[in-house]
């Protein structure tokens, strides 16, 4: 029952139906893991050339309600003074019954304001597409009392395919210890419905943290406390918590709105990452959906020595 209906929800917010639905973006609790998706501003910080995938299973007990996969790509070039992204999405709910597909092209602009304090500003510019299989929807005219759904339906099925563009911006100020960042996703409201007019929401994301280093630095822990809140239409997130790098791992747990805890490992070396997170959830859907898994894995390629100084992100890996 709860299969039907969260899907019932999901398909009812693309189509457009009801002056109040609206559809909400897929979500990544790897946050730093994404940065890309997290903010456009993140393009770039890394100087060389990286590249992030990300893979996310929503509610695994309620047979495939929401799959997300994420792939960027990022690099600076001096040239222009900024950083260059691409990032590209794909979002499935209800065994592929709704699919979203985005693809994006970042632009990030580099500004140090002093010897200790730099900022960042980014712009992204996406192309997206909603389709839908009507082949496995259900509707009540195709039920009989007794036997199921035994009958063929009279609903005349609408577009499968829409698409349009969307485009957003991001900020981020950082120093060697601590960072803080704004984004503002869908400045457009892009007219997403299959049947009717169904503007997507705009998304706002602020975010900040601090990296301490505990201990000698011969050998030295680094905690790092973080926050991040935000808000799309009547929907509000805020997540607390605290990532501790010890050597090559990494730990983190993050609460989040009284609704579930976010456990996560990590490992990383020079040139790559990976990290397993799970979504414990607290709410009462405990038992019914087995949580969230999450798994990234990112490349961090080496490049020419940079010609003059370059401050890069002292930002959690996940």
């Amino acid at each position: 029952m709860l299969k039907r209906l969260v899907l019932i929800l999901t398909v009812l917010f693309s189509l457009g139906f009801g002056g109040n639905l609206f559809a909400q973006d897929p979500e990544f609790t790897q946050f730093y893991a994404n940065p890309l998706y997290l903010n456009p501003a993140f393009a770039g910080t890394a100087r060389c050339p990286r590249i992030c995938l990300n893979y996310r299973n929503q509610w695994p007990a309620i047979s495939g309600t929401y799959v997300t996969y994420s792939a960027s790509y990022d690099q600076h070039f001096d040239a222009i003074k900024g950083g260059l992204g691409l990032l590209v999405t794909n979002d499935k709910a209800g065994q592929g019954t709704l699919t979203t597909t985005n693809v994006s092209g970042i632009y990030s602009y580099q500004l140090n304001i002093n010897r200790e304090f730099s900022m960042k500003f980014g712009f992204q510019a996406t192309y997206f597409q909603k389709s839908i299989d009507w082949s496995k929807l259900t509707f009540g005219d195709m039920i009989d009392e007794r036997r199921g759904f035994v009958y063929n339906t009279n609903e005349v099925p609408g577009q499968s395919k829409k698409s349009n563009v969307d485009l957003s911006a991001g900020l981020l100020g950082y120093s060697k210890r601590y960072f803080f960042g704004f984004a503002a996703h869908h400045l457009t409201q892009p007219d997403e419905g299959l049947i009717g007019p169904s503007k997507l929401p705009m998304k706002f994301t602020v975010h900040a943290g601090a990296v301490l280093p505990i201990g000698d630095k011969g050998n030295q822990t680094m905690i790092s406390p973080n926050v991040l809140y935000q808000k799309q239409q009547d929907f509000q997130q805020l997540n607390l918590g605290v990532y501790v790098n010890k050597g090559s791992i990494v730990g983190g747990l993050w609460y989040r709105n009284q609704d579930s805890f976010i456990a996560l490992i990590g490992f990383t070396q020079h040139f790559f990452k990976v990290g397993y997170s799970y979504d414990v959830t607290v709410s009462k859907l405990t038992n019914a959906t087995a949580g969230s898994h999450e798994i990234s894995f990112s490349l961090q390629f080496e490049c020419k020595p940079k010609k003059k100084k370059f401050r890069t992100v002292s930002c959690p890996s996940f």
